[in-house]
């Protein structure tokens, strides 16, 4: 018998929103993401580089907010962390750490959506 290896080739994630138009609008006009789907699906996919998020309108879906530490969805890595920030910071992202050097060799900060769903964004220092 012959095992058969599936390769992973790219990753997505998947939030739901209660309100698309306003998580979408966020991630466009804060986060620097484009829409890449056409309106009145009920979804829309933001892309930014090769990160890709697809948002889906769930108006009665929990709330991130009381999921706690569980409302971190993403680790994003990037190349210059402080200059993401900063871009952050002049659209009016909801900032919840600035950045900071791990001693696991990560400089870090965080941003949160509307919703409560946060994302850990990442600079390798080593």
């Amino acid at each position: 018998m012959t095992d058969i290896i599936a390769h992973l080739h790219s990753s997505a994630f998947v939030l739901a929103v209660p309100d698309l138009t306003k998580s979408a609008a966020y991630f466009r006009d804060v986060l620097g993401f484009h829409l890449t789907w056409p309106e009145g699906l009920g979804w829309q996919q933001a892309s930014r580089g090769s990160v890709r998020i697809m948002l889906g309108h769930s108006p009665n879906a929990l709330s991130p907010a009381d999921t706690g530490d569980h409302n971190y969805f993403a680790y994003l890595y990037v190349d210059d962390a402080d200059a993401l920030y900063e871009e952050f910071l002049r659209n009016g992202a909801i900032l919840v750490a600035a950045p900071e050097n791990k001693s696991h060799g990560m400089r870090e900060f965080t941003v949160s959506t509307p919703d409560g769903h946060r994302m850990m964004i990442g600079q390798d220092l080593t």
